[in-house]
């Protein structure tokens, strides 16, 4: 019995920061001060404040450690685990918690004030290579439970009744998918759990894999039951080598206590999963792209109908959920349907996770109840943007999604509110922008992605994409014309009326949403040449004011002698040479160099 346990955070975001090394020290130095007899090190996935990593959280003290370094492990170990006093410089400040107490829980921290850990509920919590800690905590209960008291339909009924929706894009009912599959009548069925997360920020299923694959093996598990398959695959990114490896460990321990395989729970039910690895292509988040992919074919999207429910992997019926949708499962079957529902909103029920990137002072990871608004995200759980800058806008859904403004940050996030905005909720990211942003190159930022990323099999992704991008690079350059607006508004209805898949029918959303949002910045880089938020290079200048005082600063870290002028005089920027780097700003300390 240990009378502590160090919860080190190794999702990728700290295992960046060292944790690897930051977990040996403290084995190490545990050893040293003879503790390891008292206190156990365990590796976890992603607490979500990913803005504070490498995290370590030390259990029952109830301390939270953040930004620790391989070097700081000695002195926690030395003053905390031996001494019995907390490291307090290296313990969460004042302004992210809610009490001035110096030992506190997770709970009292204000970035989980608001949240509802339910796909999340183990990341951080639990060793994700230890299938013995997974089952402690209830883990493959609610398999148990599904094979050995329900009938399949009652399953699907169970989660029909839940209102769980499809966490990987357009809201789907989940249990109305099942239900599709399993009114097939074909003998050979399949399930598929779709890791291929692909949008830039985004790294929702990433975390839940690396924190807690068991809870997705539960999940596949209960779903291959409830339609009446026997085989399922986890289609992953490549990209995503720490989540893989835990998935290849769970699935080798699931099998080894029979909770894979023949005959689980002595049920008559036969399971069992493999592990596909994607290249890398956005375009195989889509079904049939994914599908086609595992195939060993080209990643390109099919027609539908017939969907994959009726004609799926190797033409059998499929059931194609996201790792997120799959986390909520077991809970359902644990806590009940009614209990689930209760979460949230009638029409979107339970709790979304979301990944805050961008300008935002807490980055990470967060899951609250739906109907939650934006303005409780980006300043009660993100805490706003740094150096207190004006909030301009949140780009929500990725590259399929779109731009929703600052007058619009009262909005719940469900999937009928967002929907109105113009944006989906989509998988999750959730890109936070500043006063500083220029709305235009931020569309320009994501048409390029999804040009890059489309498949090519429709001429309207192909060409249209194409052909937006490159009206839009021009309006950035400074060489818009007039008509552009019209032309771009043109082509982003036929890209979307004209495409096949999902990639080249929301590809045009993050234009759409700037044009109805900030046409002003558009027109500003049209007509006036200029770029609002001071963003564009090719449409920006740097110009020394007044305040100069001649320190020759700007000067001398200008890379191609843009600036002349005497000592203790004002100095002036040739616009004919000035290459608009920046530097002189970031070296004037007199604050006399503005950029418009």
């Amino acid at each position: 019995m240990y009378r502590a346990n160090i919860l080190c955070c190794a999702g990728t975001g700290c295992n960046a920061g060292r944790s690897q090394e930051i977990y040996d020290n403290f084995n190490k130095y545990l050893t040293k001060y003879k503790l390891q007899d008292e206190v156990k090190v365990v590796k976890t996935g992603c607490f979500g404040l990913c803005q504070k990593g490498p995290i370590v959280a030390v259990y029952p003290d109830k301390v939270f450690y953040c930004h620790v370094k391989p070097e700081d492990v000695e002195r926690i170990v030395s003053e905390h685990l031996y001494k019995g006093r907390p490291v307090v410089e290296l313990e969460l400040s004042e302004e992210d918690l809610e009490t001035n107490e110096t030992i506190y829980d997770i709970d009292k921290i204000k970035f989980y004030e608001k949240q509802e850990r339910i796909a999340l509920r183990n990341c951080g919590k639990i060793n994700p290579e230890d299938i013995n800690e997974y089952i402690a905590i209830g883990g493959y209960e609610a398999l148990g439970r599904a094979l050995t008291e329900m009938t399949p339909q009652q399953v699907i009924d169970e989660v029909k009744a839940s209102g769980l929706r499809g966490r990987g894009g357009a809201g789907f009912p989940t249990g109305s998918k099942w239900q599709f599959e399993a009114d097939q009548p074909a003998k050979e069925k399949y399930v598929i759990c779709n890791a291929d997360e692909g949008d830039p920020g985004a790294f929702m299923d990433r975390s839940i894999l690396e924190g807690d694959p068991h809870a997705i093996i539960e999940g596949m598990a209960i779903m291959a039951y409830a339609v009446g398959a026997h085989y399922g695959y986890v289609y992953i990114r490549a990209e995503y080598p720490i989540a893989v490896n835990r998935l290849r460990i769970a699935i080798g321990q699931a099998k080894e206590l029979g909770l894979l395989g023949k005959n689980i729970f002595n049920s008559g039910f036969d399971f069992d999963i493999e592990i596909r690895l994607g290249a890398g292509a956005f375009v195989c988040g889509e079904e049939t792209a994914l599908i086609s992919s595992i195939h060993g074919r080209r990643g390109m999207p099919t027609p539908k109908p017939p969907f994959p429910a009726v004609s799926g992997v190797w033409g059998k019926p499929t059931s194609i959920n996201n790792v997120e949708t799959l986390a909520n499962i077991a809970q359902i079957l644990t806590k009940g349907a009614s209990w689930y529902a209760s979460i949230g909103t009638e029409k979107s029920t339970g709790t979304k996770v979301f990944a805050l990137g961008g300008n935002i002072k807490n980055t990470g990871l967060v899951e609250v109840p739906m109907g939650t608004t934006l303005r409780e995200i980006i300043y009660e759980i993100g805490g706003g943007c740094p150096g207190n800058k004006e909030f301009k806008a949140v780009q929500i859904g990725g590259p399929s999604g779109g731009c929703i403004p600052a007058e619009l940050i009262d909005t719940p996030v469900t999937y009928e509110d967002i929907v109105k905005t113009g944006a989906i909720v989509g998988s999750g990211g959730m890109i936070v922008m500043d006063e500083d942003t220029c709305m235009v190159d931020m569309a320009r930022f994501f048409l390029e992605f999804t040009r890059v990323e489309s498949c090519g099999k429709c001429n309207y992704c192909r060409i249209g994409t194409k052909r937006m991008l490159e009206i839009l690079e021009r309006i950035t350059e400074g060489n818009g014309r007039e008509g552009d607006i019209e032309l771009l508004e043109e082509l982003a209805e036929k890209i979307k009326d004209g495409s096949m898949c999902g990639l080249g029918q929301t590809a045009p959303n993050p234009v759409l949403t700037t044009l109805k949002y900030f046409r002003n910045e558009y027109e500003d880089h049209i007509k006036n040449h200029k770029c609002t938020a001071a963003s564009c290079k090719a449409l920006i200048k740097y110009e020394i004011t007044d305040k100069c005082v001649g320190c020759t600063l700007c000067a001398r870290n200008c890379p191609v002698n843009a600036i002349s002028g005497k000592v203790k005089e004002k100095h002036e920027i040739d616009p004919e040479v000035c290459v608009k780097c920046g530097k002189c700003q970031d070296n004037c300390k007199f604050n006399a160099i503005i950029k418009f």
